[in-house]
């Protein structure tokens, strides 16, 4: 963990030497010819992750303002009928299946110490 740390240091240490270095003999001209990749991928990656967050527009600008559609009489009457059906969220299902005992005899002395 310390070797990191120390690499890390000292790689920041030289990169600050090499800009003022550079600063110091070709001026900041240089300094942003230099930086100027660095922009530019950063741009691109900032462009790219607004443009996958935005999502499908399918031609509406934003794609977040559709119109608002209101379901007719019969889908709402579909849906109340499937609630309707559906159980109450207190009650349990019954399964038709059953856990069966083994015929393995029990030892309280073989059951493990943790549980």
């Amino acid at each position: 963990m310390i070797r990191h740390a120390l690499l890390f240091w000292i790689s920041v240490i030289l990169g600050v030497y090499g800009l003022v270095y550079g600063v110091m003999n070709f001026g900041f001209w240089w300094l942003f010819l230099q930086l100027l990749p660095t922009f530019i991928l950063v741009g691109l990656l900032v462009f790219a992750y607004r443009l996958a967050m935005k999502g499908p527009s399918y031609g509406s600008g934003s794609g977040r303002s559709r119109p608002k559609v209101k379901p007719s009489q019969k889908t709402m009457a579909k849906v109340a009928g499937v609630r309707k059906g559906q159980t109450a969220p207190g009650k349990r299902k019954t399964y038709p299946f059953q856990v069966i005992e083994g015929s393995k005899g029990k030892n309280d002395d073989q059951l493990p110490k943790y549980h």
